[in-house]
């Protein structure tokens, strides 16, 4: 039996690193037949369940990712099992019991319909995985931005992160990233917080950040981008020590913070961990050493008032002044968090009509508005 990676652009990152642990596995735009892994965010749901539904193909189908991970039951009505959070030692298991004729439900961290009674089974939790056991990617096949930490010890509410990954927080080793690094020109890192690389999360290490650097930057030719896309950097996290090491060693001349709301009130009720301070702070202290800001927010925060939102709109637009970059977002209700079943508050129209013009000026980017609701097929 064949098996193949559904692959698309925006689950590369998820099947670089699983890749290597199934080298028989190929790597299909279609159904095929055989087995079938897919993953995918809740964004993509609608459009993979449409898929598997009417795929008219003789095979098994494996999901994993976010989506998937935080709703197994609803997943588990197009799919044939589920793969809960990290894939590094349950996925290869899954898929040698269904190829050795095994027993699929003895493998831990999956979930699947009972055949007699239709009743979702998820097996025991498997422990979580030691970054430096497993490769980042597949380096002849498909490659991925440097995963250099996993999981994260906040409880945002509205972030799956903690959920799938723990809150406690596990670093690859400095020498399994400077062995992974020499694939690339360009490095670049995936972390909920690259500044807080070496640490518990909370309590900065800095130390450990440079540490990582002075490797990465004594190794010929190569480019470093640190606390940019795909990771970001915490706002109480940036300082004018953590700044500096990027001006010291890295190629990348702006930061990504997550300040997501410029209301007190409602980072307390995200339990976001910062306050507004925080982030006015953060922008000050980038463009105090030449860095530009590039500051995330989210609209449709549930409890959030006209007045919330006006706030986060003082704070854009004062960044936007100072010659930072704003990219704003509509919150996405995401399964497995606190917010999962939240109906997003609508943005005023005088808050969506400024971030429009904003956007038409070149300060702002990203979408405020209210999606097409999700529907099952």
């Amino acid at each position: 039996m064949d098996v193949n990676f559904r692959y698309s652009k925006k689950n590369s990152y998820s099947f670089a690193v699983l890749s290597p642990l199934l080298p028989e596995a190929g790597f299909v735009d279609r159904p095929v037949n055989g087995i079938m892994i897919y993953s995918f965010t809740t964004r993509q749901a609608e459009k993979v369940f449409l898929e598997v539904n009417n795929a008219g193909t003789n095979s098994i189908f494996i999901a994993g990712g976010p989506h998937p991970s935080g709703s197994p039951e609803e997943a588990l009505e197009y799919f044939d099992y589920v793969v809960i959070g990290e894939g590094e030692e349950t996925l290869p298991e899954l898929v040698k019991a269904i190829l050795g004729n095994g027993d699929p439900q003895k493998v831990p961290g999956i979930a699947y319909r009972d055949a007699e009674t239709g009743k979702v089974i998820i097996t025991p939790k498997r422990p979580y995985a030691d970054l430096d056991s497993y490769p980042c990617f597949n380096p002849e096949k498909l490659r991925a931005p440097i995963e250099i930490s996993r999981g994260c010890p906040w409880g945002c509410k509205y972030c799956q992160t903690p959920r799938l990954f723990g809150r406690e927080v596990r670093h690859r080793s400095i020498d399994s990233i400077v062995k992974n690094a020499g694939y690339y020109n360009d490095l670049r890192f995936i972390a909920s917080n690259a500044f807080g690389y070496g640490s518990d999360g909370i309590h900065p290490r800095f130390d450990k950040v440079e540490r990582l650097l002075s490797a990465l930057h004594k190794l010929p030719d190569k480019k470093i981008f640190f606390g940019t896309f795909p990771s970001e950097v915490r706002p109480e996290f940036v300082t004018d020590e953590s700044v500096e090491l990027v001006n010291k060693y890295c190629a990348n001349d702006s930061l990504s913070l997550g300040a997501q709301s410029g209301s007190d009130r409602i980072l307390k009720e995200i339990q976001r961990g910062h306050t507004v301070g925080d982030s006015i702070s953060a922008v000050e202290c980038c463009l105090d050493h030449e860095i530009v800001p590039a500051v995330d927010f989210i609209f449709g925060l549930p409890t959030e008032t006209e007045e919330d939102q006006e706030k986060s709109l003082d704070l854009v637009r004062w960044i936007c002044k100072k010659g930072g970059i704003v990219r704003a977002h509509y919150l996405t209700p995401l399964p497995g968090t606190p917010y999962a079943s939240a109906v997003p508050e609508e943005v005023s129209d005088q808050v969506r009509r400024e971030l429009g013009k904003l956007a038409l000026g070149g300060k702002l980017t990203g979408y405020w508005e209210k999606p097409r609701k999700f529907e099952k097929k």
